[in-house]
């Protein structure tokens, strides 16, 4: 019987191989860090599948997120580089241009890449077939397969040799092998199923030294409530309960937790009527969800709570802004960790209800007719997405799980205070959280807390963060999911940046191959020589940066951009490191002479007032903005130039001192007309004459 069982065991263990297909990488994650992780391993001569769990190919940079994010340009090099130069190429040819011309495109926005052959803005479809031909070009050295999903069964999915995985098992019993694995995904499956230690959520500050990190209601300025709204089913009545997606208690400042910033999906839309579909109501509709929307907009809050950002061919790259806008706040806690089931099922309920959210504003009667007139004029793109109803395939999974190994990013990382000596690439977005969940105020008022938005200077990023302790795995890389705090995390994340670390990655598992060594004892000074060969960028110095003025107090009468008359300006900031409470206003560039904002004090006792405006400046916007300052003498007309740096601490600029009247009858207008670039808003402030 003893020999029969061995008979038995040693025949599964040869069907087992016979199954199982062997690479030199192995690669979890169709993203485009697993896309450039696949390219750097073909081009260095090894072999690669790249296992994607669904049918798409490319993550956000496919889905829907084609306004990259990225801050300064100048860190990102190899592959990425090459992806964006191609993007160029494409929309280099006038036949790519349908809805309108090149130039009619880039009439309006600051070309900064013209010199270097790249473009960062581009249609989904595009980013499609960029990918594809780059992946057609490597050939026979890469291998793609499409919806397979590691088994994550407890004890299935990954089988390791002590500390060495040796191949991975899907659910479908599909096998392979390989002698370096990188995990590409967004969610760190298969470094969760490797043994590798991770982290869900926020640490707190205390954890690695940092300051913005845990909860922040204290720094909660950004897409925020800018009126008081109740929060309760039947308002004022706390025990009627709370409204869905609110909170009673944020949690301790600083404290740690295991919530993550909120998911959304990056909405390709278009203004064009004969290529646009209208918003549609869900099966499922649930008004509940959408009554906090409804009272904010009664408070007086009467933005349009969108950020479209204009692509080619009259389409948009569409993201959150606001108090209450297409993130899905707090309804994404449980999808880090979750089994297939469960990230399924929150995965639905976020398009139900961003389905839902898009419907509401533009049908429902309660909103404001401004916003309900712009969401009717702007809807999904019929040439986007046809396979999947015309809806993005990609849920902006934000952050999930995260690796702690041997080196964590932090936030001294992103500022500098700590710079990485084995730099594999380069981080140089803002650490940008957010909102992570909705509370309840001790005075009885909804809030958003989570959201940080804190810039940075271009910073190295760490080999030692991309692979495990070596207790751990010795065969492993996550270039996704790398080892960084949550708010370091916040600045990584970012698509162009994924590429250079999945590039980086491959080339050190080729590295570890070729040397016959565990991936923690490569040579970085080798690898360091490669990775500049191939056009990594690893590190450069650049100016500190200004420290932001967000939280700039003023001593007179302040009317801020979100308390003022608006007839647009509906394009909100914190670009620019100049600005007070929740950012600052644009105008787009567009739209000339249609757009204003009155800024309208009360006034408590009559005389002489300095009249001041608080203004980023920055060479892109107009030097003619009109402005008119009503006061009790009459008007006076002003031509304001906003290239000029401003003269008073930074930040101010006197447009000269009036009488006013106590009361309600002065104010500043602000408007577009005529103007030639960007015209921002933010605040105008009354300070008493001396």
């Amino acid at each position: 019987m003893r020999k029969l069982t061995l008979l038995v065991s040693l025949a599964l263990a040869i069907s087992a191989r016979a199954a199982t297909a062997d690479y030199d990488l192995v690669i979890y994650g169709g993203t485009s860090g697993g896309i450039a992780a696949a390219l750097q391993a073909a081009r260095m001569g090894k072999t690669a599948v790249l296992i994607e769990p669904t049918q798409f190919l490319g993550g956000l940079t496919t889905g829907g997120l084609g306004a990259t994010d990225i801050g300064n340009k100048r860190a990102i090099g190899g592959i990425a580089r090459e992806f964006y130069g191609r993007i160029w190429q494409h929309y280099n040819n006038p036949a790519a241009w349908t809805r309108h011309t090149r130039d009619e495109y880039f009439k309006s926005r600051t070309r900064t890449d013209a010199e270097e052959k790249t473009m960062w803005t581009f249609e989904p479809h595009v980013a499609t077939k960029v990918y594809d031909d780059l992946l057609r070009e490597a050939g026979a050295k890469i291998t793609v397969v499409r919806g397979e999903r590691l088994d994550l069964a407890p004890g299935k999915g990954v089988i390791k040799d002590g500390a060495r995985i040796v191949r991975l098992v899907m659910e479908s019993g599909r096998a392979f092998g390989g002698k370096m694995f990188i995990d590409a995904s967004y969610e760190g499956d298969l470094l969760a199923k490797a043994g590798v230690s991770y982290h869900v959520g926020r640490e707190a500050n205390s954890v690695y030294g940092e300051t913005i990190n845990g909860v922040q209601t204290g720094h909660a300025v950004s897409h925020q409530f800018t009126k008081n709204v109740d929060p309760y089913v039947k308002p004022g009545d706390p025990s009627s309960g709370l409204l869905p997606g609110i909170e009673q208690d944020p949690g301790v400042e600083f404290s740690g937790d295991r919530k993550v910033q909120a998911y959304n999906f990056r909405l390709c839309t278009t203004d064009v009527p004969a290529n646009r579909l209208a918003w549609e109501k869900p099966a499922n509709y649930d008004p509940k969800w959408f009554e906090l929307l409804l009272r904010n907009f009664e408070a007086g809050d009467h933005r349009v709570p969108w950020n479209p950002v204009w692509m080619p061919n009259r389409k948009t790259d569409t993201n959150n802004n606001f108090a209450i806008s297409t993130d899905f706040i707090g309804q994404n806690w449980d999808y880090p960790d979750g089994d297939y089931a469960t990230r399924a099922k929150i995965w639905r309920a976020h398009e139900e209800w961003h389905q839902g959210l898009m419907w509401t504003l533009a049908n429902n009667p309660r909103v404001p007719e401004k916003a309900r007139a712009e969401f009717q004029r702007i809807g999904r793109a019929k040439d986007e997405f046809a396979d999947n109803h015309h809806w993005p395939r990609q849920l902006y999974v934000r952050e999930a799980r995260r690796m702690i190994s041997d080196y964590v990013m932090s936030e001294k990382n992103c500022k500098r205070a700590e710079v990485a000596a084995d730099s594999v690439g380069m981080g140089a977005y803002n650490m940008d959280s957010h909102n992570i969940q909705r509370h309840v105020t001790k005075e009885g008022f909804v809030r958003n807390e989570g959201d940080v938005q804190v810039r940075v200077r271009p910073y190295p990023i760490s080999f030692r963060s991309l692979r495990p302790r070596a207790s751990e795995c010795t065969n492993l890389l996550a270039p996704v999911c790398l080892s960084a705090s949550h708010i370091a995390y916040g600045s990584i994340r970012m698509e162009p940046v994924f590429m250079v670390l999945g590039q980086s990655s491959a080339t050190a598992a080729v590295q570890a191959i070729d040397d016959r060594t565990t991936i923690q004892n490569i040579d970085y000074a080798k690898l360091q020589k490669r990775l500049l060969a191939d056009g990594q960028v690893l590190d450069f110095e650049s100016p500190p940066e200004p420290a932001s003025r967000g939280t700039l107090r003023l001593a007179g009468i302040v009317v801020d951009d979100n308390d003022a008359e608006l007839h647009g300006f509906d394009r909100n900031s914190t670009a620019h490191h100049t600005y007070i409470r929740a950012g600052y206003r644009h105008d787009g560039n567009e739209k000339k002479g249609e757009q204003r904002a009155r800024f309208v004090p009360t006034i408590p006792t009559a005389g002489r007032y300095t009249v001041r405006v608080v203004y980023p400046p920055n060479a892109n916007r107009a030097t003619n903005v009109p402005i008119v300052i009503h006061h009790a003498d009459g008007e006076t007309k002003l031509a304001f130039d906003e290239r000029k740096h401003p003269s008073i601490d930074g930040a101010l600029e006197s447009l000269g001192t009036f009488r006013f009247t106590a009361g309600r009858d002065g104010w500043v207008e602000i408007s577009n007309a005529n103007t030639n670039g960007y015209v921002v808003i933010d605040a105008v402030e009354w300070l008493p004459a001396k």
